[in-house]
């Protein structure tokens, strides 16, 4: 598979967004989800909030559910290693179902279509024992055919209470 086989498109991800409800964002922009970023910066039904840390980012996103809003929270891999207590706080012992999308900064080409584990890279071999060792549920998006996570992450993070993780293995694409 060519390296552009693993973009998804950012148009479908927003595409589920929107069918999920979610009418806002925190985040500390990342590199790796800068097309996802640009639609939903540009969405006027999407409250979009910068913010200077992850633990800010999750602590925003927290008061705009209790708020009423439906907010996901963009951060890359080694953000959420910065805000694994915050993380804990609020969507484990806060019981706010919120998903965290994570950018895979630093994974090398010749690791896609692997497995994680076998990336040479700590921040990304070790965020999904990190996440699943929290108890939390973590999916990884690594071609097209892994977009019903994303809606899944939703539902699972709303039925159970507590936070998600899904995992962007490569760039979304502008499409």
């Amino acid at each position: 598979m060519a390296n552009s086989d693993y973009a998804v498109p950012a148009s479908r991800v927003h595409d589920i967004l929107r069918d999920k409800g979610v009418n806002a964002v925190t985040t500390v922009p990342d590199f790796i989800q800068f097309a996802l970023h640009d639609r939903l910066r540009a969405d006027p039904d999407v409250t979009y909030v910068e913010c200077a840390a992850e633990n800010q980012a999750l602590t925003t996103a927290m008061g705009m559910y209790i708020g009423g809003l439906e907010p996901i929270i963009m951060v890359q891999n080694q953000g959420l290693f910065n805000c694994i207590n915050t993380l804990r706080s609020v969507g484990i012992d806060g019981q706010t179902p919120l998903v965290v999308f994570a950018g895979a900064f630093g994974r090398e080409f010749s690791n896609l279509g692997k497995p994680l584990a076998e990336s040479r890279r700590v921040m990304v071999n070790r965020t999904q024992p990190v996440v699943e060792g929290l108890g939390l549920p973590f999916y990884h998006i690594e071609t097209q055919d892994d977009l019903p996570k994303i809606a899944t992450a939703f539902d699972r993070a709303r039925a159970d209470k507590r936070a998600a993780v899904v995992h962007f293995g490569y760039y979304p694409a502008w499409t």
